[in-house]
């Protein structure tokens, strides 16, 4: 699949601040982010003060992690801009942290430095970067075969957004962290060619 020939145009969408956000915890399991840890109220906020600085309108087709807060931000987005209904895709759910759930943040910098060095022994038991790849292009490679000259938005996690723009922008997938972070409820283009963003045309989208 040739990332520079896509069908469609992606941009995607970081969750906005959840409450594991907030108490600076890793939640990263099914069982324990699939009906808990949703948008704060301010994760509310930015998901709609950010939409609406985006180009994304009526007829943007939303596919989300199934998580509660990725949910929370895409029904968000599609319920101001009277989009079709969000579609929910387990492969874009968090990266698995293993044995780091509901643990703090601090974390977070071992693992990426341990990213970066394959050999290195890996302490955690934490989803491999090509796993993570390889969930996210497979997705891609499906709305490809299912649609053409669509605008999509994938909404999903910071390392998993992180590891799909750090491929598309032709970086090895390992230097994720290279990249600016994504800021909650930021909206970014997949492509480094299609980083530009105008309002959206609500007037068609009542």
């Amino acid at each position: 699949m040739d990332r520079q020939r896509y069908k469609n145009t992606y941009v995607v969408v970081r969750h906005g601040e959840s409450t594991a956000n907030k108490q600076c915890i890793i939640v990263s399991s099914a069982a324990h982010a699939l009906n808990s840890f949703g948008l704060t109220a301010k994760g509310t906020e930015q998901v709609l003060r950010n939409t609406l600085r985006s180009n994304l309108n009526c007829e943007t087709l939303i596919v989300s992690s199934d998580f509660k807060r990725t949910l929370e931000t895409a029904v968000v987005i599609g319920d101001l801009l009277n989009t079709n209904p969000v579609i929910a895709d387990q492969r874009l759910r968090e990266r698995d942290f293993g044995n780091l759930e509901l643990k703090t943040h601090e974390f977070y910098p071992q693992v990426w430095q341990e990213d970066e060095n394959p050999s290195q022994l890996k302490t955690h038991k934490v989803e491999s970067v090509e796993s993570v790849l390889g969930r996210g292009l497979a997705v891609i490679a499906d709305l490809e075969q299912q649609h053409s000259g669509r605008l999509i938005a994938l909404v999903g996690h910071g390392d998993v957004l992180q590891i799909l723009l750090a491929y598309h922008a032709g970086l090895n997938p390992i230097y994720h962290r290279q990249l600016t972070p994504l800021d909650n409820a930021e909206i970014r283009s997949l492509l480094p060619s299609k980083s530009e963003y105008g309002k959206p045309n609500l007037a068609v989208c009542a």
